[in-house]
C-alpha cells in the first residue's frame, strides 16, 4: 500500500497543534489544544499520542497509508538521535529521546527538529524566502525562536543549536530568562512579557489580540508597549543583519500575527 499522507505536530509553550496532511500539503484535519492543560511530560506525550490516533482514526487509516510523523519543538533538538535536549518554556523535559518513545508507541517513522528550524526550510522553500540564499526566519510567541539559512542550506551549528536569536542578551542587566541567562531577547518580547506589561496597565482581562486591537484603535499605552517590543526586536535584528548579512528576513509566530 502507498503512503498518502503526512501528520504534522507543532509543540508551543501555549498551544500544541497537529495535522494530517496530504503530499500537496493540504491541511485535511487539524486539532489545537493548549498546552498548559497537560503540563506533566508524560501527560504531554500521551497527548501527542491521543491525537495522532484521533486522525488516524478520522481518515480511517492504514499505518502503511502514512509515510511518517514530523514535530516542530520550541527548544534545542539533537535531530540525528531524536533527543530534546529542554524546553525553555515547558518543565519537565530535559534530554528525553521523544522520537524513541513515539516510535514505539506508535509503529511509524518519527522526525523532530526545532520549531524555528522547520519554519525557516517551510519560508525558503515555499514562503516568503523563496528565491534567496541567505535567510533568518523568527517566530516570535511564548518564546522567541530562529532559523539560519545559509547559502541555500540550513545552518545547525556544532550541536544542532544555532539560531536561537530569542536567548541573545540584549542587556548587560535584565531579567533573567527560563533559560536561566539574563537580559534574553525573550524575556522582552515573549508573549508572557507582553501580556504581563499589558496587565500592569490595562483593568480588564487583556489577550494580544486585544492589545493589538487596541493599538490599531490608536490607544496610547498600546502603542507604547508594541513600539517597545519593536525597538528590543529592532535592536537583535540589527545584530543579526550585521553578523549574517542575509537578504531575506521572515517574522513570524503568535506574536507577530497579533500585530
Amino acid at each position: 500500500m502507498t503512503a498518502k499522507y503526512i501528520i504534522g505536530i507543532d509543540l508551543g509553550g501555549t498551544n500544541l497543534k497537529s495535522a494530517l496532511l496530504d503530499f500537496k500539503y493540504k491541511i485535511l484535519r487539524k486539532e489545537v489544544f493548549n498546552t498548559q492543560d497537560f503540563i506533566k511530560k508524560e501527560r504531554l506525550i500521551q497527548a501527542i499520542l491521543d491525537s495522532i490516533h484521533r486522525i488516524l482514526k478520522y481518515k480511517n487509516l492504514n499505518k502503511r497509508q502514512v509515510l511518517g510523523i514530523g514535530l516542530g519543538l520550541p527548544g534545542p533538538i539533537d535531530v540525528k538521535r531524536g533527543l530534546v535536549h529542554f524546553f525553555p518554556n515547558i518543565a519537565g523535559w530535559k534530554e528525553v529521546n521523544l522520537k524513541n518513545i513515539l516510535e514505539k508507541r506508535l509503529g511509524l517513522p518519527v522526525s523532530l527538529d526545532n520549531d524555528a528550524n522547520l519554519m525557516s526550510l517551510a519560508e525558503f522553500r515555499m514562503g516568503a524566502a523563496k528565491g534567496s540564499r541567505n535567510a533568518v526566519c523568527l517566530t516570535l510567541g511564548t518564546g522567541v525562536g530562529g532559523g539560519i539559512i545559509i547559502e541555500g542550506r540550513l545552518y545547525r551549528g556544532s550541536t544542532y543549536s544555532a539560531g536561537e536569536i530569542g536567548h541573545l542578551p540584549i542587556n548587560e542587566e535584565g531579567p533573567q530568562c527560563n533559560c536561566r541567562g539574563i537580559a534574553c531577547l525573550e524575556t522582552y518580547i515573549g508573549n508572557n512579557r507582553i501580556i504581563a506589561q499589558a496587565k500592569k496597565i490595562f483593568p480588564q482581562k487583556i489577550s494580544l489580540e486585544k492589545l493589538s486591537q487596541l493599538a490599531k484603535q490608536k490607544d496610547g499605552k498600546a502603542l507604547k508597549i508594541w513600539s517597545d517590543v519593536g525597538g528590543h526586536l529592532g535592536v537583535a535584528l540589527v545584530g543579526v543583519v550585521n553578523l549574517l548579512n542575509p537578504d531575506a528576513i521572515v517574522i513570524g509566530g503568535g506574536v507577530a500575527n497579533a500585530g
